[in-house]
């Protein structure tokens, strides 16, 4: 059965942390409260240096499992032990960060990890540097009510304006994906699908998965209790049952010049992904502008990020990619352990 590692991306507010909880609800997958040390420990890893040195290791573990930014402590694994386990654990930067998700899976006495970060639908590259056989769930919702819904947010610190260019982003990002990763690699689903027939999304799901689809996976709000954090109070809806309740509640929730601002700049995705335009009247030049201006910092901040993670890859201190699957070691050409004959091992006794 497959052990591939699965990250769940997509636009914040389009419903990540539901089928978060989904996945962590069948009984071979686990996927924890987000974190945030994966990509901040990649794009550092000429500080933290060559991994197959163990005193590099335990540095980085010990990073990842004391630092307050990395949210270490919401996987409610056990700091020495995990310092431990990196020690011991492949000499590669993504072994050391991944062995964090197989313990949480262990708790569970899981067989499988998964991820859930909305933003990692921009850093697939960086991801797939780090775990080459990871398979990635895009989950799509209406830009429109997206956008609403973040402006709504307590830690949303942006207007209205970054939140439209956030769905684009993710859109865009997902159509460069559609085209590049292979089918077994890539996998798009719509929010306003899922929530109006789970079970059905759910079983396409699986088999992407190469899972056995499992009942449970529809009333995911017993999973709640344990992998969505208690102080994450924006994610409420996620303790009840599935519901289609807040699909198109953008009408009421955007302003007029914010439903035509969508409409406008969006429209093209907004269809291409199936949703209907309401014929709103134009935004204006104001606003168009204010936009544009936006979108175009946003595009050369990653770019800055882009080339930056580029010239890293010209000094790399060591290996990146994870040794713990069965697909990731064959990938670096690690010998398969094979079964020992069993009349060798009554010979060894």
């Amino acid at each position: 059965m497959s052990d591939r590692p699965v990250f769940v991306v997509g636009c914040p507010r389009s419903g990540t942390t539901m089928l978060q909880l989904m996945l962590h609800s069948h009984p071979r997958i686990a996927v924890p409260p987000e974190t945030r040390y994966l990509i901040p420990a990649y794009m550092r890893r000429r500080t933290f240096g060559d991994m197959r040195l163990a005193q590099r290791r335990r540095a980085l573990a010990e990073w990842v499992a004391g630092d307050r930014t990395t949210k270490f402590k919401e996987l409610k694994i056990d700091n020495d032990d995990y310092v431990r386990q990196a020690v011991e654990g492949p000499g590669s930067l993504g072994s050391v960060l991944g062995i964090t998700f197989r313990m949480y899976a262990e708790r569970f006495g899981k067989a499988r990890w998964g991820d859930k970060r909305p933003s990692y639908v921009k850093q697939v590259e960086y991801l797939l540097r780090l775990f080459p056989d990871a398979q990635f769930i895009h989950l799509i919702r209406d830009g429109r009510d997206c956008v609403s819904s973040l402006k709504e947010m307590p830690w949303y610190t942006h207007n209205s304006f970054h939140a439209v260019s956030t769905w684009a982003e993710a859109i865009d990002a997902g159509v460069r994906l559609r085209k590049t990763m292979p089918e077994d690699s890539y996998y798009e689903l719509r929010y306003e699908d899922l929530t109006d027939d789970p079970s059905t999304e759910l079983k396409k799901l699986c088999l992407f998965l190469e899972e056995d689809f499992d009942p449970a996976m529809v009333s995911p709000r017993e999973a709640a209790a344990v992998a969505v954090p208690p102080h994450k109070v924006w994610h409420s809806n996620t303790h009840g049952d599935v519901t289609r309740s807040r699909v198109g509640s953008w009408a009421n929730r955007l302003d007029s010049w914010e439903i035509s601002l969508c409409e406008q700049v969006l429209g093209d995705r907004l269809v291409a992904n199936g949703y209907e335009l309401t014929g709103a009247p134009p935004a204006s030049k104001a606003h168009l502008a204010i936009f544009q201006k936006t979108a175009q910092k946003r595009r050369a901040s990653r770019v800055r990020k882009h080339m930056r993670d580029r010239i890293n890859r010209l000094r790399e201190p060591g290996p990146v990619a994870a040794l713990l699957t069965t697909t990731q070691r064959a990938l670096a050409g690690v010998p398969q352990q094979r079964a020992e004959e069993p009349e060798l091992a009554d010979r060894s006794r």
